[in-house]
Formats: structure tokens, C-alpha cells, sequence
């Protein structure tokens, strides 16, 4: 290598350290000036998260704290909905869709009135089409970058990289799911914790649902072996909440080798779907940068790749990119030196691939380039997961 060309490479290294050291302060100064993040977080509807949060926002309200509700849905539960006496209420926006008067959450009023502190309620809901942004966590985030505090809540089943249990534990797939890196940005994460019996009496009193659809749950969703599962994933997915936490904290003041994850998917949905929302959880846990990589080759290239693989390829890209990851597009005749070159290029500690799902002729074929991907990683020290 020359002279100069090195000179090049280290002057490159250094605008980019610079760039990186800037960044990480800009970072810093719009943490300081974002509001707090509180989130109730439970393993179903009827467990108390709404009633906790109106008990918060009295206790606050006594403490002379400015708190006001932004959004709250009390189901018509009438312990619940008497809590709402005595608290502000910002007035909702008030929309027509299909020919019906909606109410959507005024997320300009709020930061126009720029409360300490704003209750807002489901946190997974969708706004109504038309909206400033497509979901309510959006607009969460857009009042907590305006420097106000938020309390909100959501279920379990609602986290996207949970879906696919979730759907194994109720054979329901949940249609509205928050990204699971918008619970790694509360500040705190609260779980309310039922026994299934006491969720279950609640249900059977009428304090859940009205009593025309009390059978229904019950023969459903409220199972008892469903709720106990989710339970399970309710109190896991808090307790790594705070394990990542402690774990920051403690690597601030060490000098710890950062894992990076590089999620590797085809155009089959399926599986592809399956490693997005696996490897986000990972990354989550460990606090880590993470990248999807999609390989593009000759028989899917843009003129030959059927529409409907297409379309897949499109919604998977927009899921990883809500869980946290950047996108790599490439185009390459050989899986595996694609894989690798991203891997130096972006100094990857971890790739992960999902479970092939071949007939005996493909896996034969498919074998030697399996091994090839194996030992390549091995002699970079790189791991390999594969996801089932």
C-alpha cells in the first residue's frame, strides 16, 4: 500500500472519529432536553394499568406537579372512569373517517401546553388514517422530544418481536405492536402483575368486559394456561428491561467490546419475519447496534422477482427499520462474500440466519455453501446463530 493512499485511509479514520464525537455530543444535549418515560406494561386488558395511571396523575396533581390527560380509554370500567374527576383533560382532536366523527389524541395541543407531565393511554393503538403519524407511539415520541414527561401503557402481546409467541400462547396475531426499542427508551418500565385467578374473577365480576362477551373471553384469549404464559412473558420482558439497564450503566465507566448484529434474510416471509423480530430482541438485550442484510441475486433481481415476494420484501425492510436496523440492499452472485465483506466492513460480532427449510436435493446443494459461511466466520472469529 502507498504512502499515500495510507495517509488517505488514516486522515479518513479521523474525520470520521471527529464525526462520531460530535454526533455522541448532539446525542447527549437532546437527551438532556427529552421528557421522561414511564410505561405501564401488562400481560392483558383488566389488569389495572389505566387505573394505575389515574392514581398516578392524582398523586402528582397533589404534589402541585402540571399533569393532564392526553388520551385515556376506560373501557366504561366504573372504577376506572371515576378516577377521571378532578383531573384536566386536554380536549381530543375531533376528526370524520368513512363518514364517522372520530377522536384521536391532539398531539399539538399538548405541546402547546407543554404540561410537566401527559397521560397518554394505548400506546400501541393506530391513528386514523390522515394523522401527522401512523401510530401513537410516534406521536409519543414527538411530545417527549418537546421536553414533556409521559406516562403511557401497553400489553405484552402488543411488542413486536413477541408476536410470533404470542400467536403460538393464543393462536391471535396481534395487528397493532409497538417496536420493541420504543420499551428500551422508557425510563421506567412497570409491570402489573395478576395471578391468572384474580384476572380471571375480575373478568367473571364484569370489571373487564360487558357481560354479553364474558363467555367469549373466557373460552379464549383468558384462558388460564394463556394467561399464565403471557404472564411469564410479561415479568421476563421486565426483568431484561432492567438488566439492559444496569448493564449500560456499568459499561459506561468500562471500556467493553461493543456486539454489533448483522441479521441475514431471503425474500421468504416466513422466515425472514422470524429473524427480524429475533434478532431486534437480541440487540435489544444487548444494548447493541444491529444491521438486516438482504442479498439480492440474479433470479430476484428487480425485472424477475415475483410481485407478492416483492411486497414482503418491502414490509420486512419497513419492520426492521421500526425495530432499530439499518437496511443493506446488495447485489451479489455469492451469499457468502456478501455476508463477509459487510461483516469486515462493518466490524460484525454476530450473524444471524434463520433455519433453512429445504427439501434433501437443496440441502445437498446448499451444504457447501453452509460450511463455506461456517468456516469463513470461524477463522474471523465472528458467531453464527440460527434462528428456528
Amino acid at each position: 500500500m502507498s504512502t499515500k493512499i495510507r495517509l488517505k485511509k488514516i486522515k479518513n479514520y479521523y474525520m470520521q472519529q471527529d464525526e462520531n464525537s460530535a454526533q455522541d455530543f448532539l446525542n447527549l444535549i437532546k437527551k438532556s432536553r427529552r421528557g421522561k418515560f414511564k410505561i405501564y406494561i401488562g400481560m392483558s386488558a383488566g389488569v389495572g394499568k389505566t387505573y394505575r395511571m389515574l392514581q398516578e396523575a392524582h398523586s402528582l396533581l397533589a404534589s402541585g406537579i402540571d399533569v393532564k390527560i392526553g388520551y385515556i380509554e376506560t373501557h366504561q370500567r366504573k372504577e376506572t372512569h371515576s378516577l377521571l374527576d378532578g383531573l384536566p383533560i386536554i380536549p381530543r382532536r375531533k376528526l370524520f373517517y368513512k363518514g364517522k366523527e372520530l377522536e384521536e389524541l391532539d398531539v399539538q395541543a399538548v405541546i402547546n401546553l407543554r404540561p410537566e407531565v401527559v397521560i397518554v393511554d394505548e400506546l400501541a393503538h393506530t391513528n386514523i388514517e390522515g394523522s401527522k403519524n401512523e401510530k401513537r407511539w410516534q406521536d409519543v415520541m414527538d411530545i417527549l422530544d418537546s421536553g414533556i414527561n409521559v406516562i403511557s401503557a401497553v400489553n405484552i402481546q402488543h411488542i413486536e418481536s413477541l408476536n410470533e409467541d404470542v400467536k403460538q400462547i393464543t393462536n391471535i396475531e396481534v395487528q397493532e405492536r409497538i417496536p420493541d426499542n420504543v420499551l428500551a427508551q422508557a425510563d421506567e418500565v412497570v409491570n402489573i402483575d395478576l395471578t391468572s385467578e384474580e384476572l380471571i374473577d375480575r373478568l367473571k365480576a364484569g370489571k373487564i368486559y360487558e357481560n354479553s362477551k364474558i363467555n367469549s373471553a373466557l373460552n379464549n384469549f383468558f384462558k388460564s394456561e394463556n394467561i399464565l404464559q403471557l404472564r411469564e412473558l410479561a415479568l421476563r420482558e421486565v426483568a431484561s428491561q432492567v438488566t439492559r439497564k444496569v448493564e449500560t450503566e456499568v459499561t459506561i465507566h468500562k471500556s467493553i467490546k461493543k456486539e454489533k448484529f448483522l441479521a441475514c434474510i431471503s425474500s421468504n416471509e416466513k422466515t425472514a419475519k422470524n429473524v427480524i423480530r429475533k434478532a431486534s430482541r437480541l440487540a435489544n438485550y444487548y444494548n447493541s447496534q444491529w444491521y438486516l442484510l438482504y442479498v439480492q441475486i440474479p433470479r430476484e433481481s428487480s425485472d424477475k422477482i415475483p410481485l407478492d415476494k416483492q411486497r414482503h420484501l418491502i414490509n420486512n425492510f419497513k419492520m426492521a427499520t421500526e425495530l432499530g436496523a439499518e437496511i443493506i440492499k446488495v447485489e451479489n452472485t455469492n451469499v457468502t462474500r456478501a455476508i463477509m465483506e459487510q461483516c469486515e466492513e462493518r466490524k460484525i460480532t454476530t450473524v444471524c440466519i434463520g433455519k433453512p427449510h429445504l427439501n434433501l436435493f437443496k440441502i445437498i446443494i446448499a451444504t457447501d455453501t453452509f460450511n463455506t459461511l461456517l468456516n469463513k466466520l470461524s477463522q474471523e472469529n465472528i458467531d453464527l446463530v440460527i434462528l428456528s
